[in-house]
């Protein structure tokens, strides 16, 4: 990753442990099922802040809260950015958030499979394109320069992700570590503020997760760019964590450092179980 490239990404101008994500007494309920219940928490810039939590616990329904999919009943979100601005995401469209530099994966796949590695990354650009379709179409003058622009650091992420050889190819043909690999990538082409990654190792083997692993800690402690993270393998968020929020039945149950999280009593009868309480001890 260049140097320039690792001042471009990171879309926050906030200072290193400055609050930027504050969720605050969110609520969301689906019929007689409450997602989320009273949910609260900080997430600071520069850290990677897991969220874990048994199935339907409400951790994609958070992510969803926050990207703008969905509209809780009840509390805030709010986006801090470094011009002394705060954006309340919970009345905002996912557009407009995006445009606030909020980038997303997806727990399940949301490439257009019929367009190459490169067209897909191009979309990530969408929020900064300044010219209407015609003047893009024509290719000339700012338009040309415009896109030429993007074309740059949309390589750079070519570069950084290792996908050079498939840059050309459709999604629809790669493996699918892959294709997970390329949707991080079109995050990254947000340059964003924050990135929001739903399970983004789900399914993946053990060298794929490794290398998955390698790219979120790379992106965070080379460029500063935060991360909120929602991830089931727990030798993943021990590793790449600074903080910890645990959700069971859409309640905070625990929140801190990884290593005092996995000891705590009721993460280990809710999540962990007690045979990685003893694995934890013996450790």
């Amino acid at each position: 990753m260049s140097r320039a490239y690792r001042h471009n990404l990171n879309g926050s101008t906030l200072e290193r442990g400055a609050p930027q994500l504050d969720a605050r007494n969110v609520e969301i309920a689906f019929g007689g099922v409450r997602a989320l219940d009273d949910v609260s928490l900080q997430v600071q810039q520069g850290e990677i802040h897991a969220i874990i939590g048994p199935n339907g616990a409400g951790k994609t329904s958070l992510l969803n809260c926050t990207s703008g999919l969905y509209r809780p009943q009840r509390g805030s979100i709010v986006l801090h950015t470094g011009d002394g601005k705060q954006h309340e995401l919970t009345k905002a469209r996912p557009a407009r958030i995006a445009r606030w530099r909020v980038a997303r994966s997806f727990q399940n796949i949301e490439l257009f499979k019929h367009m190459t590695v490169l067209e897909n990354l191009l979309l990530g650009r969408h929020v900064h394109m300044r010219h209407g379709v015609l003047r893009s179409l024509a290719w000339f003058g700012p338009a040309r320069s415009q896109e030429m622009k993007h074309r740059e650091l949309v390589e750079e992420v070519v570069d950084f992700l290792e996908i050079e050889p498939v840059r050309t190819k459709p999604v629809g043909t790669l493996a699918y570590g892959l294709q997970k690999r390329v949707e991080l990538g079109r995050a990254l082409c947000m340059q964003p503020a924050i990135l929001l990654l739903d399970e983004p190792m789900a399914g993946m083997n053990a060298e794929e997760k490794e290398d998955m692993a390698r790219y979120i800690l790379d992106v965070n402690e080379l460029a500063g760019v935060t991360v909120v993270l929602i991830e089931h393998d727990m030798g993943v968020v021990m590793d790449i964590s600074h903080r910890v929020t645990v959700l069971d039945f859409g309640k905070v149950i625990a929140h801190g450092p990884p290593a005092e999280v996995s000891r705590h009593p009721d993460v280990i009868r809710a999540y962990l179980g007690e045979a990685h309480a003893v694995v934890e001890a013996d450790a």
